[in-house]
């Protein structure tokens, strides 16, 4: 058995899920605990990062771990070691690889969850063999990533890839990055919620049978459930899918116009519709690309890795720091 294991954490609002991963990018094992409330100190998310990765080190033996890497869903600077700003959760300047790095006796390296992520589908899963590839990675909010000619693009500050930030709707929806109308408040698992519970708040009997699905409480009403609905039919569950799909045609033609890759690759837990949600996105993306009907378009493909592709990406980034040292 291979002893070339590394282990990659991606820390998510609502999870951190961990596996070990083998060079091929595959998890041979797996961990997970709930994310904190973003109320919560940092040191209190440090601690359940120490949990799932000593709960991996335990399960494969600590001598065949050769790195740790963490994908965290804030600013990474360019450093790789300190998360600048965590829309999601408590980061603020939070030193994580030194922090984390005084309680796990392994090499850390952070980046950004969604780099990692990028970098696993260029790698071994939906993008492999192109040469510019932009990931976008909707969950709680929209993450990005950019690989180019086998890089992953960082940016000056290491910044690059916030695509979730981008400003599409003029004094639209406040984000919880302090902007208003940024694409995550459209485009994202928060957006399908908010929009399936603002359905319900107006008695709109469209909505009838999604809060009978969640009991008559639509508190308990979350991404995942209204994406089951939609695949089982239900037409409302469908349309708000379908709107979620539109303004993510919308930013990606938007990236199109600026970076001209040859792929996006469609990520994280929204992307389980599958074309439910990409099929709206390419029409949209069709209708607003600029130039359209004189210019080669990028394909848009869903990713092949699922929820994983941000720990295997973290551990494979660390594979190769660690291989460089």
């Amino acid at each position: 058995m291979s002893r070339d294991l590394a282990i990659g954490i991606d820390i998510g609002g609502t999870k951190v899920a961990g596996g070990v991963v083998d060079e091929h990018g595959r998890v041979l094992t797996r961990a997970r605990r709930d994310t904190p409330h973003r109320s919560m100190s940092p040191g209190v998310v440090e601690s359940t990062i120490v949990e799932v990765v000593d709960e991996l080190l335990d399960a494969v033996g600590r001598d065949r771990i050769t790195a740790v890497g963490i994908g965290a869903a804030g600013f990474v600077a360019a450093d790789r070691a300190t998360v600048v700003f965590a829309p999601h959760l408590s980061w603020r300047h939070e030193p994580l690889r030194e922090n984390l790095q005084r309680r796990v006796r392994v090499p850390i390296t952070v980046d950004n969850d969604a780099n990692a992520a990028a970098w696993a589908e260029w790698k071994f899963g939906a993008a492999q063999g192109e040469s510019h590839v932009m990931m976008v990675n909707l969950g709680t909010g929209i993450g990005g990533g950019i690989v180019i000619d086998g890089q992953v693009q960082r940016g000056r500050f290491g910044i690059a890839g916030e695509f979730g930030h981008m400003q599409v709707v003029p004094n639209g929806l406040r984000c919880e990055c302090g902007n208003r109308g940024c694409w995550e408040q459209y485009a994202s698992g928060n957006a399908l919620v908010r929009e399936a519970r603002s359905l319900i708040a107006a008695n709109s009997p469209m909505a009838t049978d999604l809060l009978s699905s969640v009991g008559g409480d639509a508190a308990n009403l979350t991404g995942p459930l209204i994406t089951a609905a939609a695949q089982t039919g239900d037409q409302t569950s469908i349309e708000l899918l379908a709107e979620i799909g539109h303004w993510l045609g919308v930013g990606i033609a938007n990236l199109a116009a600026a970076f001209d890759p040859g792929t996006f690759v469609i990520g994280g837990g929204v992307s389980a519709a599958g074309p439910l949600l990409i099929d709206p996105a390419r029409d949209m993306f069709r209708r607003q690309l600029t130039g359209r009907g004189y210019r080669p378009e990028a394909t848009i493909v869903a990713a092949q890795l699922g929820n994983e592709a941000g720990l295997i990406g973290a551990a494979d980034l660390a594979r190769i720091d660690r291989g460089r040292t």
